[in-house]
């Protein structure tokens, strides 16, 4: 099966939905945002702002109570809700019951970044995956590498994204981090089919895969967005896209060119080396605009 490559052409050739001029911020998706633990709050931060610099109109995060207060003075334009903690620093899964009635009334929920506590983060993924019909889900880090597809609710197909680096699909695969670096390609297909999920397997150059085995190629990455917090701001804008009601595919392809892009913009002003992942979501709206004129 080929393999079709992101451009600014393809991109153009497959728009990303338009809301309406007069509609207002419900309009362009809420977002969910669980992330974040005791040790790296910060996550919930940069993927809280890459949902709201890809356009989505409402955001709200889910995170450790011991920082809500604190991450809702850094970032007043999101409603935050404190978590009950387990004793090493995670979210607690008696969590779930609040965040599932929650989620319900999203368009786009987002799991996983700065997630810490492996034990209680899968418990708490596979009981909102099991209780969720309407929103779209994005899976990141642990929530993704801690899952099995056993686990995963059926009758989801083309609702669910998953965003592992290298280490984390060997981990899901039971294989070695070398396997998968030599043919990230075929890793992708492997977990996009077993779970079934999009996949947008992340490197330097990052492959996209639908859950038929269909996939897409970004060559837009560069050396600078290997820094800490990168890939927080790509699932927030990823899940962002979702929740303007992109079909999940799309937005993912939307998602890995627009986040290399900011790479690249970010480069030119300052150089190959010393980016901030908090630097990545304010490319976002100018690199849509150009990509939709």
């Amino acid at each position: 099966m080929s393999v079709t490559e992101i451009t600014r052409e393809f991109l153009r050739a497959h728009p990303l939905p338009k809301p309406e001029m007069g509609g207002d911020k419900q309009a362009r998706g809420r977002v969910l945002v669980i992330a974040g633990s005791v040790e790296i709050p910060g996550a919930a931060l940069l993927a809280g702002l890459g949902s709201l610099r890809a356009g989505a109109g409402i955001l709200q995060i889910a995170t450790c109570r011991s920082h809500a207060g604190h991450l809702g003075m850094a970032m007043p334009e999101a409603l935050v809700i404190g978590c009950r903690e387990t004793n090493a620093g995670g979210i607690d899964p008696a969590s779930a019951e609040r965040l599932i009635e929650l989620s319900a009334d999203c368009d786009a929920v987002l799991i996983g970044p700065g997630m810490t506590d492996p034990a209680a983060v899968a418990q708490l993924t596979r009981t909102i995956l099991q209780n969720l019909d309407r929103p779209s889900v994005v899976l990141d880090a642990l929530a993704f590498s801690t899952l099995h597809s056993d686990k995963m609710p059926q009758g989801r197909v083309g609702k669910i994204v998953v965003t592992p680096h290298s280490g984390e699909m060997a981990k899901f695969l039971d294989a070695s981090r070398a396997d998968v670096e030599k043919d990230p390609l075929n890793a992708a297909r492997r977990a996009a089919a077993a779970l079934p999920a999009v996949v947008a397997m992340k490197g330097a150059d990052t492959h996209v895969v639908a859950e038929n085995g269909e996939a897409w190629l970004s060559r837009n990455g560069c050396i600078g967005l290997a820094t800490s917090g990168s890939g927080d701001t790509l699932a927030g804008i990823l899940v962002g896209l979702l929740a303007r009601g992109t079909e999940a595919g799309l937005a993912t392809a939307w998602a890995v060119y627009m986040h290399g892009q900011a790479g690249r913009n970010l480069t030119k002003k300052y150089g190959a080396f010393g980016l901030l992942a908090r630097e990545i979501p304010g490319e976002i709206p100018a690199i849509m605009r150009e990509l939709t004129e």
